[in-house]
């Protein structure tokens, strides 16, 4: 295919991108062209529109900017088998080699080369991108667009709290920006006994409560060590899933969770945290996970099968839909947390 499409372009460094026009992407023979119908804003695309510490020593301008999506499959590389034309995908945008010690032991989620779409390759806000046919996930077509293109974060929040047992357990979500808010969802789908999110944003702090939170806390009303302990019967909750990257926030999980209780960290902070080992982990025995993207492709197959199960409420979660021309406004709004997804579509 050939011809001309808008996109959404960080075109140089500096705060903000502009909507420019770029020649549609040619293929490889092991690559699918696909024509997005529904791409979502994440947190590191406005790192990138911002230009954080962060962005400034990754991305090299000029970078179609976006990773998050649904669309169909219009063209197909010569070698491609596992994908065809009118396949509605999404991709796994970890690009990975496939070849390093990781890949070649069930650890492609931390291979040590790998590229990510929108951030080391031209990405998904708009109207067509080229992805290999490996990272392409084929969809279910009767599951609405917006919720397709949203199976990326949502992976997130599935790696984090499903990375242990969670059946009957109790779990704080500290944090809750769209992927905090999926983890709610989740833990809530997967028989969590209580669910306990944390956080200060008033417009999120509802949001929690309608993706099915037992209980919300707002650190800045009220002391978070001692309302979870009260929540607990003065034990501790079971599981951490940590999405804030907040130092303070980091540092007071470790007071209340439960001794021999796991603490899976997704959030990063922004500069280092002081830990006292001794007390808060050696000596409560506590489990402590990093978590990095999704398992591949692991992580995947249960987003599919939570999605198929009816029980997962992600309805209230897609908050924001606008046309790509509107991406500035989406920036806005993920700038000041009053949403949940912001979802943009190039081809309307």
């Amino acid at each position: 295919m050939s011809g001309k499409m808008k996109v959404v372009l960080k075109d140089k460094p500096g705060v903000g991108a502009v909507l420019a026009e770029r020649d549609i992407p040619k293929i490889g023979p092991n690559d699918v062209l696909v024509k997005v119908l529904a791409t979502s804003i994440c947190g590191t695309d406005y790192h990138i529109y911002s230009w954080d510490e962060w962005s400034q020593k990754r991305i090299k301008p000029p970078r179609v900017m976006g990773h998050e999506f649904a669309g169909e499959v219009v063209e197909v590389g010569s070698n491609v088998k596992s994908v065809k034309v009118g396949d509605i995908v999404s991709a796994e945008t970890h690009i990975v080699c496939g070849v390093c010690p990781l890949c070649t032991t069930g650890n492609a989620h931390i291979c040590v080369n790998t590229k990510i779409l929108g951030v080391d390759t031209d990405g998904t806000f708009a109207e067509y991108v080229a992805i290999p046919e490996s990272n392409a996930w084929v969809n279910d077509k009767d599951v609405p667009v917006e919720l397709l293109s949203i199976q990326e974060p949502l992976g997130n929040a599935v790696h984090t709290v499903l990375a242990g047992e969670i059946i009957g357990k109790s779990i704080a979500v500290v944090g809750c920006g769209p992927i905090g808010l999926m983890a709610v969802a989740v833990a809530k789908a997967a028989s969590a006994s209580k669910v306990i999110a944390i956080e200060v944003n008033e417009y999120r702090i509802e949001l929690a409560k309608k993706m099915g939170a037992d209980v919300v806390i707002n650190p800045i009303k009220e002391n978070v060590v001692d309302r979870v302990l009260e929540e607990t019967s003065g034990y501790g909750v079971d599981v951490v899933a940590e999405m804030s990257g907040n130092v303070m926030a980091i540092q007071q999980a470790f007071k209340y969770i439960k001794l021999g209780g796991r603490m899976s960290l997704l959030g990063i902070p922004s500069k280092n945290v002081e830990l006292d080992l001794a007390n808060d982990i050696i000596f409560k025995g506590i489990t402590i996970q990093g978590i990095v993207g999704r398992r591949m492709y692991n992580t995947w197959h249960q987003v599919k099968g939570l999605l198929a199960s009816g029980n997962l409420n992600l309805e209230p979660i897609i908050t924001h839909k606008l046309p790509l021309e509107e991406f500035e406004k989406g920036m806005e709004l993920m700038k000041s947390g009053n949403c949940g997804k912001v979802v943009l579509y190039p081809n309307k």
